[in-house]
């Protein structure tokens, strides 16, 4: 039965590129959602150190965002 599905699996067609790069982005995805989902949180909690929560959240947004890029090119790279 195993031997039967082997031909199948390896007839996948697409880019390598493609698939890697929809693997890259569900991390850098979950954690925006989680950044800002505890920015609001956070903000919600304590308004008064909106200014300073809001700057952090923007930080960790933009380093996550990094990763998604990476992602992205990393598979034109090889």
């Amino acid at each position: 039965m195993l031997a039967e599905a082997l031909p199948v699996l390896a007839a996948v067609e697409g880019h390598i590129g493609a698939i890697g790069y929809g693997l890259a982005a569900i991390g850098p995805g979950i954690g925006v959602g989680i950044i800002f989902g505890q920015g609001v949180n956070a903000i919600a909690r304590q308004p008064e150190l909106t200014g300073v929560i809001r700057t952090n959240m923007l930080l960790g947004f933009v380093l996550t965002e990094a990763l998604a890029l990476i992602g992205l090119v990393a598979p034109f790279i090889y």
